[in-house]
């Protein structure tokens, strides 16, 4: 007797409809699975043979035959344990329900029969609505993730004898519901707050330009002096992450398995730290199944490198293109996958390997050429991606011991708003442009236009300063964005001279 259920799968971040076929035939008893399944999905065969019998069915004395069609794409995971059982049981007579192609079934079984949650539900409710299919079984645990895709019933069950019971009679189990408004509005809260910081001013400023621009920022100093501290707060002065670009950062994170427990949705822009010690397939993605790497865990928040020049250089290479393209592509022998990865780039290092280069309080150990090749470590074509390098200077003690008196991050995310307002406005027209730092030549010349003052002040930057040609267009783009953040539709010679200092990396004293 034959059976097919529904099921579903996860292909970078969006998932397709699996069909589980199953097929009972009378001889000596026997279980093969075909249709490229790896080792977690052919395990399967001893959890969904234990699950059936400790939930109180028969498991079928013949040969059983399952097959995971589209046959040529590789099945991955243990999703399809509920399905596979559901269909034994099917197949052999024990369901009398025939309608199976009204529901997706996913979940993984215990040897109890009780299920497990699975990664990428978020991924699999949208394509169950994609596909016109009136709801979804799933684990408990997975219900509200499931239910934050609109207009997909999802019916969460505990263990495989509750999901037999509802296929029989649907009067069992009523569809979880959940007010994402609700949702979306609680998760919008981050722990931390600029209003932490003691002190820095200026590198809070700059943190505030890089935000209102999305220009990546290098921070520069001594160990103890604020950096992490600083780029941690650097995503809640971000503009709020709107409802679809939660969705998509969720459905990331969840693909990967790093989405929390009982957690729906995630509303707050991402912040990923890697160790200095990552590879470049972590850093990036890959496997010889591909999975999303740090960039695309970033996506839509900050990717932060700390003690930057300390990562492989082959690694902080591979980081060229996402920040160029916005999305990743990883490339196997039987399929690619395309991860998106929109992110900012925070990144921090000390001045010399000994980190007290220029510091006053502490006598530096390092003489000219380690410094020099310290510094090279970062290339020229990454440093060319960042927009903002900035001093942050040891705290005095006056500052340390006082009370925080800085803005709340919230004050500072409405000017970041009006000003990413204004820049989008300005970019309506362009492609693939939605604030100043996506600018190429052809656009710096359209809209950072400047005077005479200007001018002159960013020749005298270039050729006294030591500024290298590539801060050029740099300090245009940033002066655009200190521009936006005052209101004003011209760049004055003010926000050329602030633009300057932000360019620390391309002076002589430097490099």
């Amino acid at each position: 007797m034959l059976s097919k259920i529904l099921s579903s799968a996860v292909m970078g971040i969006d998932a397709y409809v699996v069909e589980v076929e199953t097929d009972l035939f009378p001889v000596l008893p026997a279980f093969a699975m075909v249709g490229l399944p790896d080792n977690a999905v052919q395990e399967s065969k001893e959890r969904v043979q234990s699950a059936i019998k400790n939930s109180g069915y028969l498991f079928p004395n013949k040969k059983i035959t399952i097959n995971l069609a589209p046959a040529d794409i590789k099945k991955e995971g243990s999703s399809y344990d509920l399905a596979i059982a559901v269909g034994i049981l099917a197949a052999s007579g024990q369901i009398s329900k025939e309608k199976f192609d009204e529901y997706i079934i996913l979940g993984e079984l215990s040897l109890d029969g009780s299920l497990r949650p699975i990664h990428g539900t978020l991924s699999m409710a949208i394509s169950a609505f994609s596909n016109g299919v009136k709801g979804i079984i799933l684990p408990q645990k997975n219900a509200k993730e499931a239910a934050m895709a609109c207009g997909v019933q999802v019916f969460p069950v505990e263990n495989l004898q509750q999901a037999v019971e509802f296929l029989e009679t649907e009067k069992t189990i009523q569809p979880f519901t959940i007010n994402i408004d609700e949702v979306f509005s609680k998760a919008l809260e981050y722990p931390i707050d600029f209003s932490d910081v003691k002190g820095q001013q200026h590198a809070k400023r700059a943190l505030e330009v890089a935000a209102a621009g999305g220009h990546n920022i290098i921070l520069i100093g001594p160990p103890g002096s604020g950096k992490t501290m600083l780029a941690k707060r650097l995503p809640t002065i971000l503009p709020n992450l709107t409802l679809e670009e939660a969705l998509e950062t969720t459905k990331i994170h969840s693909v990967a398995g790093h989405l929390p427990p009982n957690t729906a949705l995630i509303a707050t822009r991402p912040f990923r730290s890697p160790h200095h010690t990552i590879s470049d397939a972590g850093l990036i993605g890959g496997g010889r199944i591909p999975r999303p790497g740090e960039v695309s865990m970033a996506h839509n928040g900050v990717l932060f490198l700390d003690e930057m020049p300390e990562f492989h250089k082959d690694v902080l290479e591979v980081l060229r293109q996402p920040m160029e393209d916005g999305k990743v592509t990883i490339s196997r022998a039987t399929t690619s996958i395309t991860y998106p990865a929109k992110l900012m780039l925070a990144g921090a290092m000390n001045p010399c390997p000994c980190g007290y280069h220029g510091d006053p309080s502490h006598n530096c150990s390092c003489n000219p050429s380690q410094i020099h090749k310290y510094m090279s470590r970062i290339s020229g074509p990454l440093m060319d991606r960042i927009d903002i390098h900035i001093e942050v200077p040891a705290i005095k003690f006056k500052e340390l011991s006082g009370h925080p008196t800085g803005e709340m991050s919230a004050v500072i995310r409405e000017r970041v708003n009006k000003a990413r307002q204004v820049q989008l406005e300005r970019f309506k027209d362009e492609k693939n442009i939605f604030c100043n730092a996506h600018m190429e030549s052809k656009e710096i010349r359209k809209y950072c236009v400047i005077d005479e003052k200007s001018l002159e002040l960013l020749r005298m930057a270039i050729t006294k300063l030591g500024l290298s040609a590539r801060a050029y267009d740099r300090i245009l783009k940033v002066a655009r964005t200190i521009a936006d953040l005052e209101g004003n539709a011209d760049i004055m010679p003010q926000h050329i001279s602030e633009a300057i200092q932000y360019r620390s990396l391309d002076r002589n004293l430097w490099l």
